[in-house]
């Protein structure tokens, strides 16, 4: 099976959220399939949490797995912020 146009575009995205993540000290693995990163702070390794992206009316979003926006694709860096954020208060 091979990746349509619109599961490139997440793989994309999500790339750049990984890479955002990863100069904060966690840990991003891209799932290929539907692709989603799944996201974990080596320092608490059972806490993990997925991310995937969604196209929606007003631009692509990544969101996190109960289906809540985490924030647009346009602004890995601050999606990336979020994510520790809301990891760190898990802990």
């Amino acid at each position: 099976m091979s990746a349509t146009p619109r599961e490139h575009t997440r793989t994309y995205h999500l790339g750049k959220l990984a890479t955002e993540l990863e100069l904060r000290g966690l840990t991003a693995t891209l799932r290929q399939y539907p692709p989603a990163l799944r996201i974990s702070d080596p320092d608490a390794a059972m806490l993990a949490e997925t991310v995937d992206c969604v196209p929606l009316s007003d631009g692509w979003f990544y969101r996190w797995s109960w289906g809540e926006l985490v924030g647009q694709t346009d602004d890995p860096a601050l999606a990336a912020q979020r994510i520790v954020h809301v990891l760190a208060a898990r802990q």
